[in-house]
């Protein structure tokens, strides 16, 4: 049974990820991006992992896609009648490709089953959370810290994007 909840998440996950990057509507991409998040969601709770499921709904799902969404409303959109972008025939052969390559990766990956480094008493003793929070914050603080600076140039750019503007001589509008 896990294998089939296994299954119907990650190929949902995949076609997701493929027309939130292929559609050409910034709506409809935020609403695939929805379903790969909530399928994604569904994935941790495979794991037994109830705290990053609940941080993928909060953050990823609840605040970051409805940033994204008011992002969206703040810019003067045109709308296109196709459903997809133009160039989204080129990249479906290297996409299939890199997912094959993926799967064959996966399928030889040394890692199969292999356990984590954080100490089952701790695991057990203090909770996932507490877990996660350890190798976060000791092990990988850099990554963490960069993902930051990532975001906050994404908020950054998101106010360039959304700022309208504005001519320099209201005059020279006019001619």
């Amino acid at each position: 049974m896990m294998l089939v909840f296994f299954a119907y998440f990650a190929l949902v996950s995949i076609a997701s990820g493929v027309l939130t990057v292929s559609l050409r509507h910034p709506v409809h991409c935020a609403l695939a991006l929805l379903a790969l998040l909530l399928h994604v969601s569904g994935l941790f709770i495979l794991l037994n992992a109830e705290f990053l499921w609940a941080v993928q709904v909060i953050v990823y799902v609840g605040a970051i896609l409805v940033l994204y969404l008011f992002v969206l409303m703040l810019m003067n959109l045109k709308t296109d009648e196709r459903y997809f972008h133009s160039s989204a025939l080129y990249f479906v052969g290297p996409a299939v490709l890199g997912a094959v390559y993926v799967l064959f990766l996966l399928l030889q990956s040394p890692f199969d089953g292999a356990k984590g480094t954080a100490p089952a008493s701790a695991v057990l003793q203090d909770g996932d959370t507490y877990a996660v929070g350890i190798k976060m914050f000791s092990d990988h603080i850099l990554q963490f810290e960069i993902v930051g600076i990532f975001l906050l140039g994404a908020i950054i750019g998101a106010i360039v994007l959304a700022k309208t503007p504005k001519p320099l001589d209201p005059k020279e509008e006019r001619l």
